[in-house]
């Protein structure tokens, strides 16, 4: 027994040996296995020559992608590839089935010879949000025999997508959509064939998604040949035209349809049968019929329904009452009318309901689910009072009450229990906000504030506590004081719209540092603008006008190297022109109009200034000189402005808008939106003289243009004739003679005498002096020369286009005996017009 002990210890720890031995052995074995038949050594060389082939930028989709690590970072040589981010291999062959490099942040162009082409067993190819710099897919993606899932989306791909894309039969999946469908050179085109070969032989695939890829081209009739086994398919913004086939609703597996951004494409929606199955269903843009039919309420798996800017009129079907299983209902930008019905309030899942900008009115019924996340009622012609069961919605993130006939005071206790509230918009209503609410009381997610036309007189007290807040927003008040310093302490703040108010004294000179909109126009502030604009400012917008700002201009703005629009108007400024804001490079809107400003408009540069700007307004000034031809010849924003065929874009950061003063035969105008395609020079009231240049006439965008009221000589230039999208135009009150050029016909003849007069050598139609003595006849225009002087002229100029004068205008009402469609920015507003008749007196006592 004792023998046996002595033994058992050796004998056990060689058996142990024995065990380990086995299992390194083991172990080594399997190493070896895997090292043979889990990454061949060609396909890990293919992938480490495909990864020399790109640079590594990490500003490619960074906003997007949320990360900056790019996958290719762990592809070292040595390594088993299979063991790669983005890399998967088959376990038993060890060949690369799968390769997911989406967000890997690789820019450079993707060749036809490319090394990923050795990988022939490929199964799932994702190369998604990157830059491959307008290459085209190669036509060798044919290579790829067995692949199920291709997603080349959003990687700047563009040019016709390849026949051979219709060749690989065993696609699950196949995602093509484009990075920017607005810029026609990151377009993806697929042409009429290769769509039919597509439709033809994919007899597998399951979802398509072709978002923003152009299909003008491509027969929609063939979408009726798709695979029935469909769940997925996205058409949103594919440019389609003609009829598509109703019969896609019919697809008995259809769960996701989106079609969008295709105005000339009709749809009829069916009256009976629709898929079942459809769980999301978008329809944007186009021409659905102008009735929503009932029959949409059979699609009771129905969980997201969108359907915005398709003209639908009417009234909302009752049968949507019977879509329980909907979280998201949008019925935004139509025509609906009638009373919101009762059952939209007490859907039990709903999270986001958008019926804005519609024509829904009455009063809203009380709330009685508390699922909402995001409720829109903007834009309407609602009525009556805030339902206060609006406090129940304890999940709310966005509210937008604006725009609409809301009336009555509202506490502002009403919203202390919507803690999650981020956004909060009451703008343009007949509301009262009272302020009745303890110091203390705060909104702690609270970023967005819009609060304008809300009868405040004060600013809301419990934003004092509110961090987080990005955008406020209380124009149109009567808040009266000075700014306080809890709002200059709001370094996150980005949007500050203070104007229309009765604020005093100093702007101060420490902002939130990093402001994108500075609006503060329309007020009483006076001393000089603050000369601290640090190196890196942000701001976007700095709006000033109408206030009582003295001194010079500060040269620090060049700092603010994004500054879109500056607009100092109506001020005291007592400055020299800036030739030094040159050097912004996004510069759009300059207005420094009645101020003090004199000498001469000159560049101080050869190479090209200010390439973007498409409003100049220096009126009311005292430059003098010749006109600036070196900037004019520079406009290139003014010669040559991009247009959508689709909706209207105006200047914006987010849901902000920025606005513009203008004038039109002394009358100012406050264009509450600026059209992207706007543009216009106001040079009136200065000393200008010389001649006026031929270079004005290749602005071949300009809206308006005014140089009334210089020493402007000689004739006038026939070039002016080529400005076809001329809205408004005054030469009045120069020295210029002559015959007004032949070339100025079509709309320029609309323009009548008053665009003329005071040039007392100037001859010829549309003015009744004729260039040969023998008087023309009188016309309309001439017929009522009392009834413009009086001003109205302005409502008939550029009829012809009126895009400008008919639906910019602002709004529009009765006012001291003026037109109704004349509207002074300044009325009521003693120390602004008494401002304008000391600058009046000026100009009549310099010209005499």
């Amino acid at each position: 027994m004792r023998i046996f002990t002595k033994l058992s210890a050796p004998l056990c720890l060689l058996f142990v040996f024995f065990c380990l031995k086995t299992a390194f052995s083991s172990s080594i074995h399997a190493s070896s296995f895997s090292t043979t038949h889990l990454c061949s050594h060609e396909e890990a060389l293919a992938l480490l020559q495909f990864k020399t082939s790109f640079s590594i930028d990490y500003t490619v989709w960074e906003n997007y992608c949320g990360q900056n690590y790019s996958k290719m970072e762990s592809w070292k040589e040595g390594i088993d590839c299979c063991s790669w981010d983005g890399v998967s291999c088959d376990n038993v062959t060890g060949h690369v089935i799968a390769l997911n490099l989406s967000c890997s942040f690789l820019y450079g162009t993707f060749r036809s010879n490319s090394t990923l082409f050795f990988l022939k067993n490929l199964q799932s190819l994702n190369l998604s949000w990157n830059d491959f710099r307008h290459s085209k897919i190669p036509s060798e993606i044919s290579q790829f025999t067995r692949l199920k899932h291709l997603d080349v989306s959003f990687s700047q791909f563009s040019g016709q997508v390849p026949e051979e894309i219709a060749h690989l039969p065993k696609l699950v999946s196949l995602n093509l959509s484009s990075s920017d469908f607005y810029d026609d050179s990151l377009e993806l085109i697929l042409e009429t064939t290769t769509f039919k070969n597509l439709v033809h032989n994919l007899s597998e695939v399951r979802e398509l998604v072709l978002g923003g890829v152009n299909m003008a081209s491509a027969n929609p009739r063939f979408f009726m040949n798709l695979s029935s086994s469909l769940t997925t398919l996205d058409l949103s913004n594919s440019v389609l035209r003609g009829n598509f086939p109703n019969s896609i609703f019919r697809f008995p597996n259809l769960k996701n349809f989106f079609l969008s951004g295709s105005e000339n494409l009709t749809i009829d929606l069916p009256s009976s049968n629709w898929s079942s199955p459809l769980q999301q269903l978008y329809l944007h843009d186009m021409d659905c019929g102008r009735r929503l039919p009932e029959s949409i309420g059979d699609l009771k798996s129905l969980q997201s329904l969108s359907l915005v800017y398709n003209n639908f009129r009417g009234q909302i079907p009752s049968s949507l009452a019977n879509l329980t299983q909907l979280t998201s209902l949008s019925l935004s930008n139509n025509q609906f009318s009638g009373v919101l019905p009762p059952w939209i309030f007490t859907l039990p899942l709903l999270e986001d309901l958008y019926p804005n900008h519609n024509k829904f009115q009455g009063q809203i019924n009380q709330f009685s689910q508390k699922s909402l996340i995001h409720l829109d009622l903007s834009n309407n012609k609602l009525q009556g009072s805030i339902p206060n069961s609006i406090a129940n919605l304890v999940n709310l993130s966005y509210l937008d009450l604006s725009s609409n006939h809301f009336s009555d005071f509202v506490e502002l206790d009403m919203f202390l229990a919507l803690q999650n509230l981020e956004t909060i918009i009451l703008s343009s209503n007949n509301l009262s906000l009272r302020m009745n609410v303890d110091a203390n009381f705060t909104l702690p997610k609270l970023t967005d504030v819009f609060l304008s036309s809300c009868n405040l007189s004060e600013f809301p007290n419990f934003l004092r506590h509110s961090n987080g807040l990005q955008s406020l927003v209380l124009s149109k008040n009567s808040i009266h004081g000075n700014i306080p310093e809890w709002i200059c302490e709001k370094d996150d703040l980005k949007i500050l719209d203070l104007s229309h108010n009765n604020l005093i004294g100093k702007i101060p000179n420490r902002l939130p540092k990093f402001l994108s909109v500075l609006n503060l126009q329309a007020n009483y502030f006076d001393g000089n603008i603050p000369f601290g604009f640090p190196e890196g400012c942000g701001l976007q917008n700095l709006n000033l006008h109408g206030n009582q700002m003295e001194g010079l201009l500060p040269r620090s703005l060049v700092n603010c190297s994004m500054l879109e629009v500056l607009d100092v108007g109506n001020n005291n400024i007592s400055d020299t022109f800036p030739h030094w804001l040159e050097s912004l490079p996004d510069l759009q809107v300059l207005v420094l109009r009645s101020n003090k400003f004199h000498g001469f408009v000159q560049s101080t540069k050869e190479s090209p200034s200010f390439p973007k700007l498409r409003v100049l307004d220096l009126s009311s000034n005292d430059f003098r000189g010749p006109l600036p031809v070196r900037y004019i010849e520079n406009f290139k924003a003014m010669m040559d402005i991009y247009r959508d065929e689709g909706s209207p874009e105006y200047m914006n950061i987010g849901s902000y808008q920025y606005s513009l003063v203008v004038t039109l035969k002394g009358f100012d105008y406050e264009l509450q939106r600026i059209l992207t395609i706007f543009s216009s020079i106001h040079l009136s009231n200065n000393m200008f003289e010389g001649e006026i240049p031929d270079v004005i006439g290749k602005l071949s965008s300009l809206k308006g243009l005014n140089l009334s009221h210089n020493n402007l000589t000689r004739h006038i230039p026939p070039s002016l004739g080529t400005l076809t999208d001329l809205e408004w135009l005054d030469l009045s009150s120069n020295e210029l003679v002559g015959k007004i050029p032949d070339e100025l016909g079509n709309q320029f003849n609309t323009f009548g005498n008053g665009s003329y007069e005071g040039n007392n050598g100037l001859c010829g139609i549309p003015l009744s002096k004729s260039c040969d003595g023998i008087g023309t006849p009188p016309s309309f225009f001439q017929e009522k020369d009392e009834f413009w002087r009086f001003g109205w002229r302005v409502v008939v100029l550029g009829y012809g286009c009126g895009v400008f004068v008919g639906l910019e205008m602002g709004y529009h009402v009765f006012r001291a005996g003026k037109p109704k469609w004349f509207v002074s920015l300044f009325d009521g507003r003693p120390s602004q017009s008494g401002r304008k008749m000391r600058k009046a007196r000026r100009l009549v006592q310099r010209r005499s």
